[in-house]
């Protein structure tokens, strides 16, 4: 366990917020005035690595330098980031930080208030590399509250813990994460070549030297869930095409959960062909999918105005496809060349 974890029972050990943002202006403020007012006695400083957004987030990160720059407590500064890439983002800001906690929090979360002393207590009582929780998705509009139903029901995203629950437990990765100095200078930093799951990779190399990785259901990041169909379908797609890119990296990383998107996408394509070319049974298939995802609407829509739970079964319908759509179109020569890039695991010096 670090030395400078122990010593938080004295002192909270200092904590550097880490955030890589790209046309981010709706979401950017209020994500870190939520990190500004967590409930921790430790200093802050908050690291926003700027993509080149074409709206004002650039503008809003600086307004946010200059009301915190006489702040003794946390300040918020800023890293450039060209490229626009999320990992090459996370690495340029934790270069630019200083502190033995890094905190990693994206441009559209909003932590709850006391997350970073949950984790901090969490890093020191496990002795895990890495902690993280829930990812709680919260819609501002009717669409955003379909979205976020189905992001947090079974029907939706099967058993994922961070987005349904769970116990307490290691895990192979976590959502986001609150993370030891150490670990991440150890394994050098994301690799910038994965441009979605870097999250799964990093911990997988800090699994592979030993690190344990814990999931909490004591930590929750409330989450803005894509504002259209459209975009909840190209992030979707992107999550389905890197999952299988994950998989060829990783031979036994897949499981049934993964494989229920393709095979959907694959069985209700058949039964369409089917049912437009030799008989009306092939319907079946693609009609028993459209009543099971109106039935799991009902109870994932509890409580939520007629509009929104009018859209679940878009939502639902959208994340399958796309995200099955992803994973059988996934080249494999994009798998290939993330492999190529594969960092073996640094072990501690002993």
């Amino acid at each position: 366990m670090s030395e400078k974890i122990q010593e938080s029972a004295v002192q909270p050990p200092a904590v550097s917020v880490i955030m890589p943002v790209l046309n981010e202006e709706r979401h950017l403020r209020g994500s870190v005035e939520a990190i500004l007012q967590q409930e921790y006695a430790g200093e802050m400083e908050v690291v926003v690595a700027l993509g080149p957004s074409t709206d004002r987030t650039d503008e809003i990160a600086a307004e946010l330098v200059a009301e915190t720059a006489s702040s003794t407590r946390a300040k918020v500064k800023t890293v450039p980031n060209p490229t626009g890439r999320t990992p090459a983002a996370l690495n340029a800001a934790i270069k630019a930080s200083k502190h033995p906690i890094v905190v990693r929090v994206d441009g559209h979360g909003m932590l709850s208030a006391n997350y970073i002393a949950t984790a901090v207590r969490l890093l020191e009582e496990t002795g895990a590399m890495n902690v993280g929780g829930i990812m709680h998705a919260e819609g501002e509009n009717d669409w955003e509250h379909a979205v976020a139903a189905a992001m947090t029901s079974k029907i939706g995203v099967g058993n994922a813990a961070f987005h349904t629950g769970g116990d307490a437990q290691a895990a192979e990765t976590v959502f986001l994460g609150v993370f030891r100095r150490e670990a991440l200078e150890q394994q050098g930093g994301y690799n910038e070549e994965f441009i979605r799951a870097q999250d799964w990779e990093l911990n997988f190399r800090i699994r592979e030297a030993g690190g344990l990785i814990w999931f909490s259901p004591e930590l929750k990041v409330s989450y803005r869930p894509r504002p259209s169909v459209k975009a909840l379908a190209k992030q979707y797609k992107d999550y389905g095409r890197w999952r299988h890119v994950v998989a060829r990296y990783h031979e036994g990383s897949i499981n049934l959960r993964y494989l229920a998107p393709p095979t959907a996408v694959c069985a209700i394509a058949a039964g369409a062909v089917v049912g437009a070319l030799l008989t009306p049974w092939g319907f079946v298939i693609p009609g028993g999918y459209l009543a099971a995802i109106v039935a799991g609407s009902v109870p994932a829509g509890k409580g939520l105005p007629a509009k929104a739970r009018l859209q679940i079964p878009v939502a639902l319908a959208t994340m399958h496809m796309s995200w099955g759509w992803g994973f059988l179109t996934s080249p494999r020569a994009l798998a290939k060349k993330v492999i190529a890039s594969r960092r073996p695991a640094v072990l501690k010096q002993a």
